[in-house]
């Protein structure tokens, strides 16, 4: 893509879109219509019939394959009581990683009004995370311990914005005051996201709105490779509290990003806006 078009995007202006690709566009849409059609109804079946349903994860799969990422996993995913920390670019990043492993999601409000993919990202127990937060974190800490609970995977973004592939922002801790004791048994495996060199240009950052992004990925030439790779697990007993915690992911995943890009880490270009969160109750005036 010209860098110049995506500069625009990430300023907030339109992509213009070629009639090949707009071509492309709708070929896709079409094929991501074919997937929901066929794969959602045997979802909602199996659930009426209480089944474990395999469906949304090979449709996460195969939605990311559609809109052109060829996934590959690195590492081996813990498949119960795991507390996933990932990088994040993409709303692509939900389709690779319930791909490749099947988790449910915490993810920033803006993804659940994303055409199509927050009620995708529905259906795959995602819990979202307001920037203004009107419904205050304690809420959100239980709906996730619930998840734990239930033996799921639970993946969380803590830079709390997507990136470009190049940066790594700091970690935000509200989310992982779960771990606060950490739930019996479950493990904390930090995740590592690669789209090389096309990490920029798939990238969601700026002032871009998403039904522009996605337009922009659905509408481009070819495929590209998506690296997820999943790192070594730790138990969080190890590293006491939310902090400490994600001092140590966001260390694993840095040095493991260094090791992918090949060259330092450089600062985020764009401005990212605070995400502010209501105290606990329990937090409250002190």
């Amino acid at each position: 893509m010209n860098s110049d078009l995506r500069a625009q995007a990430a300023q907030g202006l339109p992509t213009p879109l070629s009639l090949r690709a707009q071509f492309r566009l709708w070929r896709r849409v079409a094929m991501l219509v074919i997937a929901v059609v066929v794969l959602v109804p045997l979802h909602y079946l199996w659930r009426l019939f209480r089944l474990p349903s395999p469906w949304p994860r090979l449709f996460l799969g195969l939605a990311g394959r559609i809109a052109g990422a060829r996934v590959q996993r690195i590492g081996v995913p813990l498949k119960r009581d795991v507390f996933y920390i990932s990088n994040h670019l993409s709303w692509l990043d939900i389709l690779a990683l319930g791909g490749t492993s099947g988790t449910a999601f915490v993810a920033k409000a803006e993804l659940a009004t994303a055409p199509a993919v927050g009620w995708l990202a529905g259906l795959n127990r995602t819990v979202y995370v307001k920037r203004e937060n009107r419904l205050g974190v304690a809420e959100q800490i239980n709906q996730l311990r619930d998840a734990l609970e239930e033996n799921w995977a639970v993946t969380v973004f803590p830079e709390g914005t997507t990136t470009d592939g190049q940066s790594l922002l700091p970690f935000k801790t509200p989310m992982l005051r779960v771990l606060e004791p950490p739930p019996p048994g479950v493990m904390v495996q930090p995740v590592m996201l690669d789209y090389g060199a096309v990490a920029e240009e798939i990238g969601w950052i700026g002032e871009e709105g998403g039904i522009n992004n996605a337009k922009r990925i659905l509408g481009r030439k070819g495929s590209f490779p998506l690296k997820v790779s999943f790192l070594e697990p730790f138990h969080p007993r190890d590293f006491p509290g939310r902090k400490a915690i994600a001092a140590e992911s966001r260390r694993r995943i840095e040095t493991a990003l260094v090791a992918a890009l090949g060259k330092p880490l450089r600062p985020f270009a764009y401005a990212v806006d605070a995400v502010r969160y209501e105290k606990p109750p329990e937090e409250a005036g002190a």
